[in-house]
């Protein structure tokens, strides 16, 4: 550790700077789908823009959904291809994790598509020969495919110590699985639609309803000649002028 002035408030624990060195991908990827969310749903992968996170890119990858509990690497970047030894685009992202812990990375895969979730993941290497110490970091994010559905996704994954000779995997040490979006943003339920209520009256008054009133009968009588004649037009002339 650095200090000065000897009184020990400015000391800089150097682990603590090279571990925020270490995790700086994770941060960068993490800052860059957070500045992609609208305000309740999660970016487009057509939105991701490598340009946007390039001092992380061989850390970053992108995972396609293809069961409830499964995603697959559609992009890896260089540092999981040297983790496996081989090319990892294509292959199911299970593949980086121990057999004994798939389910567990299963589970909250389903979560990260359908609530969706953010997941943090702690984990260490398997041991063995030519199989040094190693643990790592991994972040997933969820992406919304161009039909709108939550069905990609966006993550980065950093380790520490050596790789080794061999293809490595990892164990599980520990999981975290939060909301992606703020509940208090979600979009409110639509209300049902109800009969609209009376107007208020204010100030009018009520008013009474009409009712028809029948007229009384009109008593027949016999028309005299003079009405049954049709009504004609005469022709007057004067000869005064």
């Amino acid at each position: 550790m650095l200090g000065s002035g000897g009184n020990g408030r400015d000391i800089v624990s150097m682990t603590d700077r090279e571990k925020a060195r270490r995790l700086a991908p994770i941060r960068t990827v993490e800052a860059y789908w957070r500045g992609l969310c609208g305000p309740d749903q999660v970016p487009l992968r057509s939105q991701i823009d490598p340009r946007g996170m390039e001092n992380a890119l061989e850390n970053a990858f992108l995972a396609e959904r293809i069961a409830p509990s499964l995603a697959k690497l559609r992009v890896a970047g260089s540092h999981l291809s040297d983790l496996m030894g081989m090319e990892v685009s294509g292959m199911p992202l299970s593949t980086l994790i121990a057999p004994s812990d798939r389910d567990r990375l299963g589970q909250a895969i389903a979560r990260l598509f359908n609530d969706p979730a953010i997941i943090r993941a702690t984990l260490r290497a398997e041991g063995g020969f030519g199989k040094p110490d190693m643990e790592a970091q991994m972040i997933i994010l969820p992406l919304r495919s161009d039909m709108g559905d939550i069905t990609r996704a966006l993550g980065a994954l950093v380790s520490t110590g050596q790789i080794g000779r061999t293809p490595r995997r990892f164990k599980i040490t520990q999981i975290e699985i939060e909301p992606a979006l703020d509940p208090a943003l979600a979009p409110a339920p639509v209300p049902v639609t109800e009969e609209p209520a009376a107007a208020p009256r204010g100030l009018s008054e009520e008013q009474a309803g009409f009712t028809h009133r029948p007229q009384p009968a009109a008593i027949e009588r016999p028309l005299s000649a003079t009405a049954r004649r049709a009504p004609h037009l005469r022709l007057v002339v004067s000869n005064d002028d």
